[in-house]
């Protein structure tokens, strides 16, 4: 059986694939190159139909980080799922066709070849979602399938409209198309990115497995929508304040959400929203180059944090409630390091990778002419970021012990711990070392000591609010209880919406629901009434026939 499992080949070959291309992302910058290959699928007369490679360092370096991620992630689901069942040999199968779709996104310039891989990503992670075959997973895999169809819809659109254009290789037209294109391609990316209003299937699709949303919700699917505006940046169009709006209110939603909620997956996935409104939120300040360089450094520390998660949920029974999880740091000490070691990177700790993104965003967004009220949104996100980051800390070394008495467990040497370990320490050096490298173009800042210090002092104030609400938890909980852990009721809303516009389109019980009267069956409809009329019409008496015939003629004379 061992050898139908290829869990340890994969792990090596794309580990080695990841220093491959971090190497050439290395020449790449040094030399400044961008290679285009171009090849002819088909080609008929005047009509060719050509697939297009478009590499140049962001590409490459994006490629090294979630090639290093999956296989990390690889090396830990051997462990995690098992590797002496069929089912691990499709678990791997679709982790690895999952990756080949994210990598077919971010190498294609070409709008029909991003589809392959939009699609790909979407379908694969249907699968996976419902890889354990329950009910939950059924509807979890449900609703984020259906949300990322609604992002295909106005790429679909887009990729027709473009083609008025004589090409889809977008990046040579992006001065020139209509801001509509924009527009469309922003809310396909809001629908995969899980932005206000499609977020709730982020935190549905956590019952996949634990591997399955470290890979997911860090640097593949949710990323993708980032990457694709990062690709179609145009600084005319983004500096667009009604969705800079919409992706602030997405931070501040999943942040007051994650403080509410008890999953231990469920938390992560809520900080993975509101990072995730912080990197479109950048974009749409301008600051497409410290969004890529967020991206990229949440991209370690989220995936070791999903992988840490993992490994307490595997020990435990299976447990995922973080109040029964109380002080797992005296039987995991190393998993329990790990974690807070990530825990403490998306917060913002000084001198760790998620501090040189963050810290650079927010400096920069100081810089921008924006109102007070994105400034106050922007802070208190960063505030409630350690509120719930303290949280987890709290419940995860400092209660005393909640689960059952009779399970004693320690943690043993394994590929779980050599993953997580790798992880770690990438997670640390990561930030500082990009940021050498990119050396993003940065303006001479010129702050007052205030608002220098501002952030930090944020972050601070974060600690010691999450230290109040955890003292004064039963009365926090009783008042907002019902509306933080529904994610603002996004659920009852959009059913209530649904309802109005479903039942407000019956007129009688013969008339076609709102959705299909302009579609094909609507067009049917209306062609055999048409045909019923005329057939009625030519079955009458002579007399009519010649008198219609008579005005029509008067008409066109």
């Amino acid at each position: 059986m061992f050898k139908l499992n290829f869990y340890f080949y994969w792990s090596f070959f794309l580990f080695l694939m990841s220093t491959i291309t971090f190497y050439y992302f290395l020449i790449f910058i040094l030399l400044d190159f961008k290679i285009f290959f171009e090849w002819s699928l088909l080609e008929i007369n005047s009509f060719n139909l050509r697939y297009v490679i478009f590499i140049d360092w962001i590409c490459l370096l994006f490629m090294s980080v979630v090639l290093i991620i999956s296989s990390m992630v690889v090396i830990y689901s051997s462990d995690y799922m098992g590797i002496n069942s069929y089912s691990s040999n499709r678990f791997i199968f679709l982790v690895i066709l999952f990756v080949v779709s994210m990598l077919l996104m971010i190498i294609s310039p070409n709008l029909v070849s991003i589809m392959l891989g939009w699609d790909g990503l979407g379908l694969v992670s249907y699968c996976l979602v419902i890889y354990y075959n329950s009910l939950k997973s059924y509807l979890a895999g449900l609703i984020t399938c259906l949300i990322n169809r609604l992002g295909d819809i106005g790429l679909l659109i887009s990729i027709s409209w473009i083609m008025s254009f004589g090409s889809w290789h977008f990046l040579f037209y992006l001065e020139l198309y209509n801001c509509w294109v924009f527009w469309l391609v922003i809310i396909s990316s809001f629908t995969k990115s899980a932005q206000i209003p499609f977020s709730s299937w982020l935190p549905a699709a956590m019952a996949a497995p634990t591997p399955v949303s470290s890979l997911v919700h860090s640097s593949t699917l949710v990323t993708a929508g980032v990457y694709l505006l990062i690709r179609f940046f145009n600084q005319l169009i983004f500096n667009n304040f009604f969705f800079l709006f919409l992706s602030l209110i997405t931070m501040l939603m999943s942040s007051l959400c994650a403080n509410y909620e008890f999953d231990l997956k469920k938390i992560i996935a809520l900080s993975t929203l509101s990072q995730l409104g912080l990197m479109m939120s950048s974009l749409f300040i301008g600051l497409v180059n410290l969004s890529f360089f967020h991206l990229l450094t949440h991209a370690m520390f989220k995936s070791l944090l999903f992988l840490c998660s993992g490994i307490f949920i595997y020990y435990m029974n299976d447990n995922q409630d973080i109040r029964i999880m109380g002080s797992v740091s005296n039987m995991m000490p190393f998993t329990t390091a790990c974690f807070n070691i990530s825990n403490m990177a998306l917060c913002g700790i000084p001198f760790l990778s998620g501090f040189y993104s963050k810290d650079n965003v927010i400096e920069f967004m100081m810089m921008n002419s924006l109102s007070m009220f994105y400034y106050i949104i922007f802070f208190i996100s960063l505030g409630l970021t350690c509120c719930y980051s303290l949280r987890l800390f709290y419940y995860s070394t400092m209660v005393n012990s909640k689960f059952n008495p009779h399970l004693i467990f320690f943690e043993n040497f394994n590929l779980m711990k050599i993953s997580i370990f790798i992880l770690t320490l990438i997670s640390i050096m990561f930030g500082g070392v990009i940021l050498w490298l990119l050396i993003i173009n940065f303006n001479f800042m010129l702050f007052p000591f205030y608002m220098k210090i501002l952030p930090l002092l944020m972050v601070a104030l974060g600690f010691y609010l999450g230290m109040q609400f955890i003292e004064m938890s039963n009365f926090i909980f009783k008042l907002n209880y019902y509306v933080f852990t529904n994610m603002w009721l996004m659920f009852s809303y959009s059913y209530y919406m649904y309802v109005v516009f479903y039942f407000s389109s019956f007129s009688n019980k013969n008339m076609l629901n709102w959705g299909e009267i302009y579609g094909p069956m609507g067009i049917s409809s209306y062609l055999i009434k048409m045909s019923n009329m005329i057939q009625f019409y030519s079955n009458m008496n002579m007399g009519i026939v010649l008198i219609s015939f008579i005005m029509w003629m008067f008409i066109s004379i």
